[in-house]
């Protein structure tokens, strides 16, 4: 997460942001499934985890985990995996032993007939 994703006092990065990484997840598996972009429909569930700052570094996947004619259903997870050091310096940062988990959600995307190439 770069400086300019901080929203908030002490460099706290706005959860949002990990909404729109997801959304990135969503396109890809998408593109991947259907050929096309798709739309993006509404998030069922968002549990923010974890606080996420500037300097940490996230890793995010996503799967579809439901298949309709147009709808698929998805289920999202970030993880920090390098965490930034300020106290340090302003350019310290530790590689974590185990990942921690920031953000999970679940959503739906469609990808419209016409639009469908696979």
């Amino acid at each position: 997460m770069s400086a300019h994703d901080a929203h908030y006092g002490g460099n706290l990065v706005d959860g949002a942001r990990m909404l729109a990484i997801f959304g990135d997840v969503a396109t890809e598996l998408l593109i991947r499934m259907d050929g096309d972009e798709g739309l993006f429909v509404a998030y069922d569930e968002v549990e923010f985890l974890a606080p996420v700052y500037a300097g940490d570094y996230i890793e995010a996947e996503g799967r579809i985990t439901k298949v309709g004619n147009t709808s698929r259903t998805m289920e999202f997870e970030a993880r920090k995996v390098i965490a930034a050091r300020p106290e340090m310096n302003e350019s310290a940062a530790d590689v974590l032993d185990e990942p921690v988990i920031v953000c999970r959600a679940s959503g739906t995307c469609v990808t419209p007939k016409e639009k469908k190439r696979r």
